[in-house]
């Protein structure tokens, strides 16, 4: 039967096209809570247990496992290390800066400490005095929130650790079985839940403090988590994954009974996994250019929240979801775009960056 490796090509896949829509998922998902103050789609369709926006951000956990795998395999921790921090710091840094400044601007104090408890990338300090307080979504939750999107980012983070510090220890190169094995002992958790409720995962408090970042939801670390792992190890393990239309329907079918009746995070995460890294494969080789040279998903996903909170703020939901849509995409869009040919392609051109000659003998 035919595999993963046999079908996924490196420099020719939809993993671009992919990582756009599920970014571009968030923005419409958000679109009801930010635009007029109602829960995001999906949930009473799911039983609560996920919705729009929930799902995308899930997606992006599972291709990122599966993408940094395959650098995880080529590099030292350190070299690892540094393009995680490339790829995330730099535009998180101007976009906190621009949220801070535009707030200033339109008389909102706080803006610096808003950058300052936010600059490790967990989110302290949701808010800028008053601002977006008289939104829907302001209303909603009677406070200030600048950038509600944020939040995922740490775990993001501790994923990056979690695999640096396998990295170091030789695991991806001379142990590739540890990765599905932590998946397991992560997947063990979500099995432990749902024979408790198939709809409610159990509460679990907080992890850490950890340096830098404090605490985190555990819960939400352990289930993100296993995503991550997730798709780490169909990227280590290629080779024996099969790849067949049949198996993508099944997956469908699995997914699809989860949401409705329950067990979603045990039965419906991996198929979900499945049809992402099926679709990847079988997008038209017309669209593979999408999102590989000029990859706007993440400028998409930090930006899209106090642009639509901007956009709400002036009214432009008052018309309905579709109107407020077609106002806040285009803006959404150039931005991102700015963000990525601004700040994140020429960090990302730092990557293969060493220490100069120099520094090294002397040091």
């Amino acid at each position: 039967m035919t595999t993963l490796r046999d079908r996924y090509d490196p420099k020719a896949n939809g993993l671009g096209l992919i990582r756009l829509i599920l970014a571009l998922s968030v923005l419409v998902a958000h679109s009801w809570p930010l635009g007029l103050g109602r829960p995001n789609p999906g949930q009473s369709l799911t039983r609560g247990q996920v919705d729009l926006g929930t799902l995308a951000v899930d997606g992006f956990f599972v291709l990122s496992g599966f993408l940094v795998a395959a650098s995880a395999r080529r590099t030292g921790p350190l070299r690892f290390a540094w393009h995680r921090f490339l790829r995330i710091f730099p535009g998180l840094w101007v976009c906190l800066a621009a949220t801070a400044l535009a707030a200033a601007v339109t008389g909102h104090a706080g803006g610096f400490g808003f950058v300052r408890s936010n600059v490790f990338g967990a989110i302290h300090q949701w808010g800028i005095g008053t601002l977006f307080l008289d939104t829907p979504y302001g209303q909603l939750v009677q406070t200030s929130v600048a950038n509600g999107s944020l939040w995922s980012l740490v775990y993001e983070l501790l994923c990056y650790c979690g695999l640096t510090v396998l990295i170091a220890a030789g695991l991806p190169r001379r142990a590739p079985w540890a990765v599905p094995v932590l998946a397991c002992v992560a997947y063990a958790v979500l099995v432990i839940d749902a024979v408790h409720d198939p709809v409610a995962p159990r509460y679990r408090g907080g992890l850490g403090p950890l340096p830098l970042w404090g605490y985190v939801d555990l819960q939400l670390a352990v289930y993100l988590g296993f995503l991550f792992l997730l798709g780490a190890s169909v990227q280590l393990y290629a080779h024996r994954v099969p790849l067949h239309p049949l198996l993508a329907i099944f997956a469908a079918l699995v997914m699809t009974a989860s949401l409705v009746y329950g067990g979603f995070f045990v039965l419906g995460y991996p198929a979900f996994a499945y049809l992402l890294l099926y679709a990847a494969c079988a997008v038209p080789p017309r669209l593979h250019a999408v999102g590989r040279s000029h990859d706007y998903s993440y400028g998409i996903y930090i930006y899209a929240f106090p642009i639509q909170q901007t956009v709400a703020h002036f009214g432009g939901a008052a018309w309905g979801v579709l109107p407020y849509l077609a106002l806040c995409v285009p803006a959404v869009l150039l931005v991102a775009a700015a963000s990525w040919h601004l700040v994140e392609r020429p960090a990302l051109a730092l990557k293969h960056w060493t220490v100069p000659a120099p520094l090294t003998l002397a040091r």
